[in-house]
């Protein structure tokens, strides 16, 4: 098992309302030149998660970050306009929560972060930093 200190939550930067899958994610990142989908998990809009990449292999998803890092994203994003905006719905904040209070009883070292954090980025669109401090 890999030693993972952070978790690190990103969007899909993609419209309200629009859902993606794990499967949709991963030919995007393989057209990017990935070897598969780089998250470890995707919550789409309904509150179910998709399993990306397995927790023991290193994630494409935070430069500089990816060697001790699970990456989680939610799809969604943006707005009507293609500004970004916390588009998450009920279901994927509770998703959310839930799933990343499983991962930290698992890692339970790791801190739970925003990919903003570390990037030049409005990603994940909210602070989850912040939001998910109490975990």
């Amino acid at each position: 098992m890999r030693k993972i200190n952070e978790i690190i939550v990103h969007c899909t930067a993609t419209p309200a309302g629009r859902d993606v899958s794990a499967a949709d994610i991963d030919l995007w990142h393989r057209r990017r030149g990935f070897r598969c989908i780089g998250y470890h998990y995707v919550v789409r809009l309904d509150g179910s998660i998709e399993q990306g990449r397995d927790e023991n292999t290193v994630g494409a998803h935070c430069t500089g970050h990816n060697a001790a890092s699970i990456g989680v994203v939610y799809v969604g994003g943006l707005d009507s306009h293609g500004l970004p905006d916390d588009t998450r719905t009920p279901a994927q904040r509770q998703a959310l929560r839930t799933l990343l209070a499983r991962l930290r009883s698992r890692h339970p070292d790791a801190t739970i972060r925003s990919h903003r954090d570390f990037a030049a980025k409005a990603c994940p669109c909210f602070d989850a930093t912040r939001e998910y401090a109490d975990l």
